[in-house]
């Protein structure tokens, strides 16, 4: 592949504005460098929740097919990010969207259906599930305020919608193999 980068810093983003691929200059809170930044985040938080599973799954095997569906959604988060750097770049493709929606549908089966609300917690793999859970969906909504500026493929906009659903049901995938109970949420007495 070669060197990407030969220089860290280029002093090119000190008064506000940052480069496209295309070579565009925009501003660094321009919805589309908002969007490229949650994707990041969101890649930042996949990262480590993969790093906790690796580190679990000696104890859990059943933690290893979460990594294995989970893994890939890190280089596909670069891809998306790619599209949004590059308009004219295409990499995702519908069957990763369809990979999503397979694992859903598999790990779904296990789990059975959903009868309360769940609150973010049992342990920090399922906490952090659910981070990675709420950063998709504030990574969603910034590739959503672009959408409305500047139209993306619906490829991405499904990927991202489908990989917080698939976060979700991972949270409760972990908690059940790890035979943890969910948290429950409970209504605040009325008086």
């Amino acid at each position: 592949m070669g060197y990407r980068l030969s220089k860290i810093y280029t002093k090119t983003g000190d008064r506000g504005e940052t480069g496209l691929a295309d070579g565009r200059r925009v501003a660094k809170d321009h919805p589309r460098v908002e969007a490229m930044g949650e994707l990041d985040t969101l890649n930042s938080q996949l990262g480590l929740l993969l790093a906790d599973l690796a580190e679990q799954a000696g104890q859990w095997p059943g933690l290893r097919e979460l990594i294995d569906v989970l893994t890939p959604c890190q280089h596909r988060l670069f891809d998306l990010g790619g599209e949004l750097a590059m308009p004219d770049y295409q990499a995702l493709q519908a069957s990763e969207v369809e990979r999503l929606e397979a694992a859903i549908d598999r790990w779904n089966e296990e789990l059975g259906p959903l009868e309360n609300f769940i609150l973010p917690g049992g342990s920090r793999l399922i906490a952090q599930a659910h981070v990675c859970r709420s950063h998709a969906r504030t990574a969603e909504r910034r590739c959503q305020q672009l959408n409305a500026l500047e139209p993306l493929r619906a490829e991405g906009m499904a990927y991202v919608n489908r990989l917080s659903d698939l976060l979700f049901v991972a949270a409760r995938l972990i908690a059940r193999r790890q035979h943890i109970d969910e948290v429950l949420w409970q209504a605040a007495q009325k008086p």
